[in-house]
């Protein structure tokens, strides 16, 4: 019994797990709150736009010795700027126009990797390093999940009536443009500070999974949020967890705990009665 009791908390025990579990708890937290809103409005693409985007940025960042983070930054505040310029000022949907950005970026970063071939490895950006995270690491993750979360529990009634309905929002004076572009902001320093922890491609499903599965479980917007806190809280602890004992990716495990919980989620809401929408304001 001591034995297991040993092996079941040895992760617990080691500093490289410590760092993964904390990081990963960090930015966890902005990330499912930011995924209610990207599920509400649409723009689950938006994410991975703004994802992929951000490689030539950290690949610029490495060039000229500026933090990775601070290029990966203004590049993916430059394709969510540039998208939504696009949008506004052309008739091509939103959906094409953000596969065009992303697309278009992704590919400027892998010739300009390519070209400069930096010293940090082509899959530490894709899909995380979360088990070489230093405590420096922890420090700018944790900056950058306080001011996200801060931006999006402050003004997170705007931002939900914005996401509803945005002539309505015009018409009663909210600031409609500051929000738009001030989540698109929030969205990109996000993406930044999973990128040593989950990665690149992998922020995608934690930008999603859990905002989707809120929303099955619940039809009100606070518990939504909630909802989706425990989830990405809940699998980015168990993911790292179970990791360790199958020698696997602890990224790639989250995201699978995450669908799981999302085909559950759906199969259950097949067993409940329908009770009615739910409206602007979380209200039957």
């Amino acid at each position: 019994m001591n034995e297991f009791a040993f092996l079941a908390l040895m992760p617990f025990q080691l500093p490289f797990m410590q760092n993964a579990f904390a990081v990963t708890l960090l930015i966890s937290v902005p990330m499912a709150l930011l995924s209610c809103y990207l599920v509400l409005k649409g723009w689950s693409l938006m994410g991975d736009a703004v994802s992929h985007a951000v490689l030539p940025g950290v690949v610029v960042a490495y060039v000229v010795g500026l933090p990775f983070a601070a290029g990966a930054f203004v590049a993916g505040l430059f394709c969510a700027i540039a998208a939504g310029y696009l949008k506004e000022n052309s008739r091509v949907k939103e959906d094409t126009i953000l596969g065009i950005v992303f697309s278009g970026m992704f590919g400027l970063g892998l010739v300009l990797y390519v070209k400069v071939e930096p010293d940090i490895h082509l899959d530490h950006i894709l899909f995380g390093d979360m088990l070489g995270i230093s405590l420096r690491d922890i420090a700018e993750t944790a900056i950058i999940a306080a001011i996200s979360t801060a931006f999006i529990l402050v003004w997170r009634r705007d931002l939900l009536v914005q996401a509803f309905d945005r002539q309505h929002a015009c018409a009663i004076g909210l600031p409609v443009r500051f929000l738009h572009y001030g989540l698109l902001a929030v969205l990109s320093l996000v993406v930044v500070g999973a990128l040593k922890a989950v990665g690149i491609i992998l922020s995608v499903a934690m930008l999603v999974a859990p905002g989707a599965i809120a929303s099955l479980v619940t039809r009100r917007f606070g518990p939504m949020l909630v909802v989706a806190v425990l989830v990405a809280a809940g699998s980015s602890c168990l993911g790292i967890y179970l990791s360790f004992f199958l020698d696997s990716a602890p990224a790639p495990t989250i995201v699978v705990l995450m669908t799981i919980l999302f085909v559950l989620a759906f199969l259950l809401q097949f067993r409940r009665p329908e009770t009615g929408q739910a409206d602007a304001g979380g209200n039957r």
